[in-house]
């Protein structure tokens, strides 16, 4: 399989058939003020049984250009998103 990069963040929006925008929220320190920053990144998955639903964490796996804005696949769902109550 070779080096591909794995990341872990919450599913966003499942309207598209078979994809999922999965944004990714990382902690880094500022390099001069030493602030801690929070930075988030949106990434389009390919979900191929469509079971993904919006507020699941789960884990992507980079892939090979599947359409023009997709290059990642969902690996596993990581938790499901706890129905309202």
């Amino acid at each position: 399989m070779g080096n591909r990069r794995t990341l872990v963040g919450n599913v966003v929006s499942n309207k598209m058939d078979k994809t999922v925008v999965v944004m990714v929220t990382r902690r880094h320190q500022h390099p001069h003020y030493k602030k801690y920053i929070e930075e988030s990144k949106k990434f389009k998955a390919h979900d191929e049984t469509n079971a993904c639903n919006v507020g699941d964490r789960v884990k992507i796996i980079e892939t090979r250009p599947l359409s023009r804005e997709k290059r990642w696949r969902v690996a596993e769902v990581l938790a499901k998103k706890a129905e309202g109550g």
